[in-house]
């Protein structure tokens, strides 16, 4: 164990009766708080170890480092991980699935000893099967308790879990947190009709401190409860933290969030396969996210040389799990675009910082007339206007040389009840707005509130579809001739 490091052992254990002081800001003062380079120290020596498990255990491992000339044995310093270890890609998963199903062969334990099955939707192609072991699991809700801890939430606090119980791992990981921290768990979900009523009215009796869920969903909720007469405010909640797409580290969302319900919110998640995926969390503290290096060794890398960008610059995130003995990832491209920082933080915590959260996927970037923009930022562009009425859609199509885009904006119910005049000034004012932001002139239409269907789980607001680019495109010449 590294001298200092509570709890630092490979493979893991953790003490399930172990519980901070209560006054303490974090579950394990040192771990969190030591010098960086003194806990680089202590990663790299589990690096070694965790390489060298994942070379005698996988054979998907051992084949791929073989082919790269990769062996643990080089792995004498940071620097050797970033340059030696190749990256893993998800077509790589899946791949192996599908040679070696259901768990591929970088499951690591036998498969006898796989405890909770989770996985991806497989809407766009072969699911991947997530098989965590029961030490992995019990691993992920220490790991989570750790930093709903570090968020303000406490023991005997009653925490809502608003997110679909399916094969989605952020609903289980909030879950299985809570119950670690010793919250009373309010396991609610959502998925079904009628449901945010439901949920509104339950928040409404049991006030609850805590709430997990997505950005989108929370402000559906908040707009579920209003249209039914009740008061987000009243709901009491204190704590609200979110994943599962970007939203909670844009200011525009974050304080439209807050002043809905008059909650802190934090931004938390990276990916399924890495859970536990709160490794990448805000505090009570500090906003946006932070790496928590010790349970997930992050590096924010350049997307084409897989190499480290500096502090202050753009590029994916690159993931490995330290605590993970089952399907361990070693080296896992996120696809997703960052920029990472590494200043001192409010909470006094040592870990890089993501200030932005997590701003978008690579491949979701549209390119508009040479300039590159990410759905998230016309999120954030959207949100900070009077008159937003929550919802909008980017139509695009991909057909030509660069992409094109059109934005069905909904204006909300009281500018839009004010008529033609009002509908004009509003899109203006949202044209004005993109091209301030991003650089560019957009085709926007005004639609009416509630134009746009709400979702319980991820919001997908890109349609990339040349049908409805094209239907798009007329209504929008219908109404300029």
């Amino acid at each position: 164990m590294a001298a200092g490091m509570e709890y630092w052992s490979w493979p893991p254990r953790y003490d399930e009766n172990y519980s901070p002081d209560p006054g303490s800001r974090c579950w394990f003062p040192h771990r969190e708080t030591m010098h960086a380079a003194d806990r680089e120290a202590a990663i790299l020596k589990r690096l070694q170890e965790v390489c060298a498990y994942a070379y005698e255990h996988a054979p998907f491992y051992r084949k791929k480092w073989e082919e790269s000339g990769f062996h643990p044995s080089q792995l004498k310093s940071l620097e050797d991980f970033e340059s030696r270890v190749p990256v893993v890609k998800k077509g790589d998963l899946r791949a192996a699935q599908e040679a070696h199903p259901p768990f591929g062969d970088y499951l690591c334990v036998p498969e006898s000893e796989v405890f909770h099955v989770h996985g991806t939707s497989g809407t766009t192609g072969r699911p991947t099967a997530f098989g965590v072991s029961q030490n992995d699991w019990r691993s992920i809700a220490n790991a989570h308790a750790r930093i709903m801890w570090a968020m303000g939430m406490r023991p005997g606090d009653t925490i809502c879990v608003a997110a679909i119980f399916s094969l989605y791992m952020g609903s289980w990981g909030a879950l299985a947190g809570a119950e670690r921290l010793g919250a009373k768990a309010f396991p609610f979900g959502a998925g079904a009709a009628g449901m945010s009523s439901r949920c509104a009215q339950w928040l409404d009796i049991l006030k609850p401190a805590g709430f997990y869920g997505t950005p989108t969903y929370a402000i559906h909720l908040a707009e579920t409860a209003i249209r039914d007469g009740r008061d987000p405010r009243k709901f009491g909640l204190k704590f609200m933290f979110f994943s599962g797409e970007p939203g909670a580290s844009i200011p525009s969302i974050r304080e439209r969030i807050e002043d809905l319900y008059g909650a802190k919110v934090y931004d938390s998640g990276s990916m399924g396969e890495m859970t536990p995926w709160m490794h990448v969390a805000g505090s009570e503290q500090t906003p946006g996210m932070m790496c928590w290096q010790d349970i997930v060794y992050t590096e924010v890398c350049d997307p084409k040389t897989h190499h480290r960008v500096p502090y202050g610059q753009r590029g994916t995130p690159v993931y490995t799990h330290l605590e993970r003995t089952s399907q361990p990832m070693i080296r896992l491209e996120s696809g997703d675009l960052t920029v990472w920082t590494n200043d001192a933080t409010p909470c006094g915590r040592t870990y890089p910082q993501l200030p932005m959260g997590i701003i978008g996927r690579i491949d979701d970037m549209i390119t508009i007339r040479g300039e590159n923009v990410y759905p998230s930022e016309i999120e954030a562009a959207l949100s900070q206007l009077s008159g937003y009425g929550g919802e909008h859609r980017i139509f695009i199509t991909r057909e030509g040389t660069m992409d094109e885009m059109l934005i069905s904006v909904e204006q909300d119910g009281e500018g839009w009840a004010r008529g033609e005049d009002s509908q004009k000034a509003f899109h203006a004012t949202v044209a004005t707005q993109l091209h301030n932001m991003l650089g560019l002139r957009s085709v926007i239409e005004i639609v009416a509130p509630n134009t746009h269907l709400r979702t319980d789980f991820k919001a997908k607001r890109v349609v990339d579809d040349r049908q409805a680019f094209i239907e798009m495109q007329a209504r929008h010449l219908k109404v300029s001739s």
